[in-house]
């Protein structure tokens, strides 16, 4: 048990929280994908930028000396 609460204290990261100015249309087609993705909108939103920072080869969890 002492194992598992580890590895789940591990995966857990510190969130900031900020503002985001968003074109209207825009939001409504992300909130329409994270629904039928049955997540929220902050989620697809956090989805997404980890996907674009990790297909452009620039996601934190990367190491700085792995081109």
């Amino acid at each position: 048990m002492i194992i598992h609460k580890r590895i789940i204290e591990i995966k857990m990261t510190r969130k900031k929280a900020f503002a985001l100015r968003i074109n209207e249309d825009i939001l409504k087609a992300v909130e329409k994908w994270a629904s039928d993705e049955f997540r929220s909108t902050n989620g697809q939103l956090e989805w997404m930028l980890n996907k674009c920072l990790k297909d452009a080869h620039r996601d934190p969890g990367r190491s700085k000396n792995s081109n």
